[in-house]
């Protein structure tokens, strides 16, 4: 990552080329703008990406960080660079429609610690809550959430409508509380013994006989790795869109996975099913505490604790282990240390530590 950081309220540039080259680096800066006070600049914004440049979908983000407190210039689809100037957050209610593609989680994720440290309030999303590429709504709801809780930043989620590609029209309702008591470290080196495997196969608008296809597969997968699992197969209320999707949730010692499968139109419910119950497979195969999504999600909150914004915390370090070190993860720690006082070191076997700088 190529930046220049400068006084604490000093403007941050940023190469959209490093890194993962994608709209990471985009929702990172914007959080952490609101969050620090300070401007940013970014330039070749998904330069590497085709199209390149900004989509609808990073442009919601955009739009949602100015409806939180901020401006921006240059930002439209297209745009390959931008600048953003945030304002004073304030605790409140917020609505922000993301549109038809655009994934409310990822926009959630983006807005959830400014609102929180202004003092909390309510973000109501609407756009898409089941998308490719990105986190579902019920990773976000039954994964991050309690490490959020564990940091000491209360946060409750609901979904009223689920929305699925292309058509979206779901909504996402988070209740955001003020932070609490922040631990003092967070220590993840490894997951444990796996306690409970649960699978949900969901499915809006759509015979329900597909919902029970896709669990029966994810099941009957998980038992050839000798991974006992119960099952349960739920309708999802909808308003334009369909869809299907399964969702693996397990619970280790000290640690919780999920794992996600989307349905799409001519792809059989078995075949869902099996990807989802793979993924778990392929998890347990791996020696990391963290599945490669919450891996790079836990990185936000951890400099939050290390940076002192959550309260005073010694030693204020965080410790995990990635089952995967992925370019989200290692653009993600860059784009933190421009805009906090932290240090964030990756190693290649997965370890990762997010302390204090100096």
């Amino acid at each position: 990552m190529t930046g220049t950081e400068g006084p604490d309220n000093g403007l941050v540039r940023l190469d959209g080329r490093e890194g993962e080259g994608g709209g990471q680096i985009l929702r990172s800066a914007l959080s952490l703008s609101l969050i620090t006070g300070r401007p940013f600049h970014i330039t070749h914004l998904r330069s590497r990406r085709d199209p390149p440049g900004l989509r609808p979908q990073h442009l919601a983000c955009v739009r949602g960080a100015e409806v939180l407190g901020g401006t921006s210039e240059g930002a439209s689809v297209g745009a390959s660079e931008l600048s953003f100037t945030p304002g004073s957050v304030r605790a409140g209610d917020y609505l922000v429609e993301v549109g038809t593609a655009g994934s409310t989680p990822l926009l959630f994720q983006c807005l959830v610690y400014p609102l929180a440290l202004a003092g909390g309030g309510r973000l109501t999303l609407r756009g898409g809550t089941h998308l490719p590429h990105s986190p579902s709504f019920h990773y976000v709801a039954t994964v991050w959430q309690p490490v959020a809780m564990a940091y000491g930043l209360p946060v409750h989620l609901t979904m009223p409508q689920a929305g699925f590609y292309p058509e979206g029209a779901g909504e996402l309702v988070a209740e955001v509380g003020a932070p609490r008591q922040p631990p003092l470290l967070v220590e993840l080196p490894a997951r444990g013994m796996l306690h409970e495997v649960h699978v949900s196969s969901f499915v809006g608008g759509l015979p329900f006989s597909i919902a029970e296809r896709q669990s029966r597969a994810t099941v009957a997968t998980l038992r050839e790795r000798g991974i006992v699992a119960e099952a349960e197969n739920r309708p999802l209320p909808v308003t334009r869109s369909t869809g299907t999707v399964t969702f693996v949730l397990a619970q280790f010692e000290h640690t919780i996975a999920g794992f996600t499968a989307l349905g799409e139109k001519g792809r059989p419910a078995e075949e869902v099913g099996r990807e989802a119950g793979e993924a778990l497979a392929h998890f347990m195969e791996t020696g990391g505490a963290l599945d490669e999504y919450l891996a790079d999600q836990i990185l936000l909150p951890a400099a939050l604790l290390a940076s002192g914004r959550l309260g005073k915390a010694e030693p204020g370090t965080t410790r995990f282990t990635a089952a995967r070190v992925t370019d989200h993860l290692t653009t993600h720690a860059r784009v933190v240390e421009r805009f906090l006082p932290v240090r964030v070191q990756v190693d290649a076997s997965g370890a990762v530590e997010v302390r204090p700088a100096g």
